[in-house]
């Protein structure tokens, strides 16, 4: 389970938007992940030896072609489940008042249902965190297809993320262990992400 935590986290930084930091965060989560093992530990470094050898400058032009020029590949989950509808808002308002049930605020730049933020929330609070992955299982599965379809490289992230969320129903609940984070990051106001 742990593991799993550890690969949310990554996943988490790894799909946040390349700033002029990301040559520092990759090297940091590809330090963290060396200690592990496992598929979805091996799909994240791969990804992260790709993205060492690019430029910022032209990552970040990818993440926007990627992420930002088309609905079929956002990053907004609630997009997949509820399209432009009165509904998402709701589906918004549902995900902010479970983050605030468990002392969370999400980042005032980014709407709750960006997978980063429910990555790094699943990662700091499985208990919590880990349910609302498996609810939102079919949006992950609509994204990879997406980014497979693109030949993305992103497409190694998301697939370690569907490998520590099984299809089917989510496990019984299991109390949040006191540990921290197996790598935890200093995040600074303005990053992306939930902030407790």
């Amino acid at each position: 389970m742990n593991r799993h935590r550890a690969v949310h986290q990554a996943a988490a930084l790894l799909l946040s938007y390349p700033d002029p930091n990301w040559p520092e965060r990759v090297a940091h989560v590809t330090a963290a992940l060396d200690q592990l093992g496992g598929v979805e530990v091996e799909l994240l470094l791969r990804f992260c030896r790709g993205a060492a050898q690019a430029p910022t400058l032209e990552l970040a032009a990818r993440y926007v072609t990627t992420f930002d020029r088309t609905r079929r590949r956002t990053l907004h989950l609630t997009h997949y489940t509820d399209g432009d509808t009165r509904r998402r808002g709701a589906s918004l308002a549902a995900l902010k008042a479970r983050y605030r049930a468990q002392g969370w605020q999400p980042d005032d730049g980014e709407l709750p249902d960006f997978l980063p933020a429910l990555l790094e929330f699943a990662a700091r609070c499985p208990q919590a965190g880990t349910p609302l992955l498996h609810q939102y299982r079919g949006a992950v599965d609509l994204l990879t297809q997406a980014l497979d379809a693109h030949h993305s490289p992103y497409v190694d992230v998301l697939r370690a993320v569907q490998r520590t969320v099984p299809a089917g129903p989510p496990p019984a609940p299991v109390a949040d262990a006191p540990t921290p984070v197996p790598f935890p990051l200093l995040t600074t106001p303005g990053d992306e992400g939930v902030r407790r």
